[in-house]
């Protein structure tokens, strides 16, 4: 097999891996306790382990039950099979580094509004209720933690033994290998591809089942839905739906088309975003704040803004790479650089660098309004705690860093093309700025 490229040092990739490992786990369990049992004070939850030290950690720790593996296997295997059996558009992803050319299938969108019709349809039938999913969340947290860290063993597993494609290989060092992954795009036979899965159909999927989780609680507690909790579930929610909607953009992105299927990116997707994610909603569930109509609708347009420009980046730079150049971008033909390189293999190829537009602003402004949607879907909580705010400065830091990635991985890949790109367009992520 040939060997693997990987995102950082093995410094980096040693102390990354440690710290997820040992630090990401209970930050979970914390956020939620705090969220849900601490009244969304850090002192609180903080005063007590202080207090306690690790029994009050292991007091606090659930521990996965019948009833959350159940959820988790209803819900995986349900996203799985819209995932499978759904019509969909034919897809081409990017020709990967070894020169192959994924093909998916796009029913994301249709799996979305199934998925968000059955979760409520069966709460208002009385089938199901989704404040089961909120009173047993520690424990579906607590099980997510654990299955998803023995799928990624199985993972690894795979792309020693079983690798879908010549986009796989190994670093020779197993620790670099289980974290980063060794498979580009791993398969379940030749249609179930698993990152779409992990990223989109279950990651992404139960950020918004979770939104909607967190309304019906409030209703079901409280009797009624405060309008902080609609503005934050509805921004979310268009939000997530606009992901839905590009999802087929998004398989161009670094998560699908760059990070390789392991420890880093299916951990996180399988239990960091729907515990980090959605935990400003969690936290409005017992903290319900009445903004007003005129305060919330401010904050439900400016958030709608936000999401919007976000989409308008991503679908601009589509449109550019579906007429090869050949468009208009805010009135006038796109300044563009042609930029040259070669696969793996040894091919030449070129692609078309966008410097106008959103993308003359800076080189990943995109990554701007998506930090002021998420603040905007946070601020229906207001300032009496700091913890609600932790996604938004998670996120931050996230895009910073993938920004540095991505640029560090364009110049390697064109040289100097991207140079002459970062002359023309100097601003990493703020124009101005940074």
């Amino acid at each position: 097999m040939a060997e693997s490229k990987t995102a950082h040092s093995p410094l980096v990739t040693y102390f990354s891996m440690i710290s997820l490992l040992t630090l990401c786990p209970p930050f979970v369990i914390f956020i939620w306790y705090t969220m849900v049992h601490g009244d969304g004070s850090v002192s609180i939850t903080w005063d007590y382990l202080k207090q306690n030290g690790l029994q009050g950690l292991i007091n606090i720790w659930p521990r996965p039950s019948p009833i959350a593996w159940k959820i988790i296997a209803c819900f995986g295997a349900f996203e799985a099979m819209l995932q499978l059996v759904l019509p969909g558009e034919r897809v081409e992803g990017p020709i990967s580094p070894a020169g192959n050319r994924p093909v998916y299938k796009a029913n994301g969108l249709l799996a979305y509004a199934v998925t968000l019709i059955t979760y409520i349809s069966i709460w208002w039938l009385g089938i199901f209720n989704p404040a089961i999913v909120y009173d047993h969340l520690g424990e579906i947290f607590s099980a997510l933690i654990i299955g998803s860290f023995f799928f990624c063993i199985l993972l690894y597993i795979k792309g020693h033994v079983a690798p879908s494609s010549s986009d796989s290989g190994s670093s020779g060092n197993i620790i670099i290998d289980f974290y980063w992954g060794m498979e580009l795009y791993p398969r379940i036979g030749k249609s179930f591809d698993i990152k779409v899965f992990t990223n989109c159909r279950f990651g992404m999927m139960s950020w918004a089942v979770l939104a909607v989780t967190y309304c019906i609680k409030q209703y079901e507690a409280n009797g009624q839905v405060v309008d902080s909790m609609l503005v934050n579930t509805i921004l979310m929610l268009v939000y997530v739906t606009k992901f839905f909607w590009w999802e087929a953009g998004y398989w161009n992105t670094m998560d699908i088309a760059h990070d390789r299927a392991g420890f880093y990116i299916c951990w996180g997707c399988l239990v960091w975003v729907p515990s980090v994610y959605t935990s400003p909603g969690m936290y409005l569930v017992n903290h319900p704040v009445s903004l007003g109509s005129q305060l919330a609708l401010m904050i439900l347009v400016a958030g709608i803004g936000c999401i919007f420009i976000n989409y308008d980046c991503d679908r601009q730079r589509q449109y550019f790479r579906k007429t090869n150049g050949k468009c208009v971008i805010w009135g006038k033909p796109p300044s563009k650089i042609v930029a040259f390189y070669h696969t793996n293999t040894g091919e030449k190829k070129s692609s078309l660098l966008l410097t106008s537009g959103w993308w003359g602003l800076s080189r990943h402004f995109h990554y701007v309004p998506e930090i002021l949607a998420a603040f905007f879907w946070t601020v229906p909580a207001l300032f009496n705690h700091f913890l609600p705010y932790f996604y938004v400065i998670f996120l931050t830091i996230l895009l910073f860093d993938r920004a540095k990635r991505d640029d560090e991985r364009c110049m390697a890949k064109y040289q100097k093309y991207w140079k002459e790109y970062c002359d023309k367009v100097p601003y990493r992520i703020i124009p101005s700025i940074y």
